[in-house]
């Protein structure tokens, strides 16, 4: 069996200093070799692991006879965001873990393919979506996120009338202020909504539901509703000196370099500190993003501080390697313990308490217990926590009888129904914060529902 394709990259030296796409992408002939490696499965595990659930084999099989065209056809029919499904998904331990060639070797690179097949559209031009017949029924989507967008497109594709509510002033979601130009190019993401717009989906930007218009108001103007809000309320640790100058959450960090172009100074004047020695708390895709942004600012030294191991490490293998291959230190094993300012309150150094694993948790991963008398300091001006976000209450302002949890997530039943009838929510409002793609396969369930809702209707 032929060898993996490896992706394309830019050298380590030059990428760690700007924001342009670090993954190259598969050339042509990379793609149909990559394609060829398929064993054409008579019953493809993959697909098992597809939220979306795309016909893997068949868009593979139509890259490995050269036609490009047929294989975006044949994703775009159950993903409306291959662009950025290609990029951002973990398919590792999605799709490519059910690939029968991972037993003995390396799994069919799924992923790349996706991003190739939706790469060689935008090239050539992306085909418009044909209208259908409408239903005469209008869906109101809160939330312009991967959850969002996904079940405004299938909402559409079934005849329905979509208007989705951004509280932002750009579509996206967390695919636009949270993931970095140097994953994720902001361009590919004003493709995929443009795509979705082609499907007759209007989108209302700077439009904050639980302000301008409570929920109740919404379902009174609408035959159903999908909060799709996300969770982008950001934790913190609730240790001394989160309040100095020099800190931030992670959301505000990303959003200030991603949604805001702080990257892009002076073009956009944004205002953020750029530190010469760094501290990003937490070990997510999240605290990467952030870690690698403030490198590509301009830092001296940006340091990840991770309470587990590196095996513990939620991050995909590919963000931590190419982390790592940027000169972004690992201090594993080590929990902050407070934040020390100057006499400015500003930040200068973050002591630290070095930690050993445990017994397994609730999480079923092994619990880090601090060891005595292993305090430490470590120099810092800024420091980014990236522990978690949570979904913003904002949403349940005027909602009367939305049920949700302790931790301020929406209940829904095994149909993504809420306790309000004709109202569905999916994604990191549901979840908590998780991946991409676990929100559009939420997305896209949420809309059968809707769909068979207003059917009965």
């Amino acid at each position: 069996m032929a060898a993996r394709q490896p992706m394309p990259l830019q050298e380590s030296e030059v990428r760690r200093r700007n924001f342009n796409e670090v993954a190259l992408g598969y050339t042509e002939e990379q793609a149909v070799a990559e394609a060829d490696r398929c064993l054409q499965c008579k019953d493809p595990k993959c697909v098992q692991g597809c939220p979306v659930n795309i016909d893997i084999p068949a868009f593979i099989a139509s890259i490995a006879e050269r036609d490009f065209d047929e294989a975006i056809r044949t994703i775009k029919l159950t993903n409306a965001l291959p662009a950025v499904c290609g990029r951002v998904c973990p398919q590792e331990v999605q799709c490519e873990e059910y690939c029968v060639l991972a037993k003995k070797g390396q799994p069919i690179a799924i992923g790349r393919l996706e991003r190739f097949a939706a790469d060689h559209e935008s090239v050539k031009g992306v085909e418009a979506p044909q209208k259908v017949k409408p239903t005469g029924k209008h869906v109101a989507v809160v939330g312009s996120g991967p959850a969002g967008l996904t079940a405004a497109a299938d909402l559409a594709k079934a005849g329905h009338s979509v208007t989705i509510f951004e509280s932002l002033h750009e579509p996206g979601g967390v695919l636009t202020y949270g993931i970095p130009e140097f994953r994720l190019p902001k361009a590919i993401v004003r493709q995929e909504v443009e795509y979705i717009k082609q499907l007759g989906v209007d989108i209302k930007v700077d439009y904050v539901i639980g302000r301008i218009k409570t929920l109740d108001e919404l379902r009174g103007e609408f035959d159903a509703v999908f909060l799709g809000t996300g969770a982008g309320l950001p934790n913190f640790m609730g240790i001394e000196g989160e309040n100095l100058n020099g800190v931030y959450s992670a959301n505000e960090f990303l959003t200030r370099v991603n949604l805001m172009k702080a990257f892009r100074f002076p073009e956009y004047d944004t205002p953020i500190k750029r530190g010469k020695k760094v501290i990003v708390v937490g070990g997510g895709n999240v605290a990467m993003d952030a870690a690698r942004c403030a490198l590509r600012l301009g830092a001296d030294e940006v340091s990840i501080v991770y309470r587990r191991g590196e095996d513990e490490l939620p991050a995909r293998r590919e963000e931590v390697e190419n982390a790592k291959e940027e000169g972004i230190i690992f201090r594993l094993l080590t929990n902050p313990v407070r934040i020390l300012g100057d006499d400015k309150m500003s930040a200068k150094s973050v002591e630290c308490i070095r930690m050993e694993l445990g017994e397994p948790d609730a999480s079923g991963r092994r619990r880090p217990v601090s060891v005595k008398g292993s305090e430490h300091q470590i120099e810092a001006d800024t420091v980014i926590i990236a522990i978690g976000t949570s979904p913003n209450p904002i949403i349940f302002s005027g909602s009367g009888g939305l049920e949700s949890t302790p931790k301020g997530t929406i209940v829904v039943d095994d149909s993504a129904m809420s306790s309000l009838p004709g109202v569905c929510a999916g994604g990191d409002v549901v979840t908590g914060a998780a991946t991409v793609i676990s929100a559009m396969g939420a997305g896209k369930l949420a809309a059968q529902t809707i769909h068979d809702y207003l059917s009965k209707q």
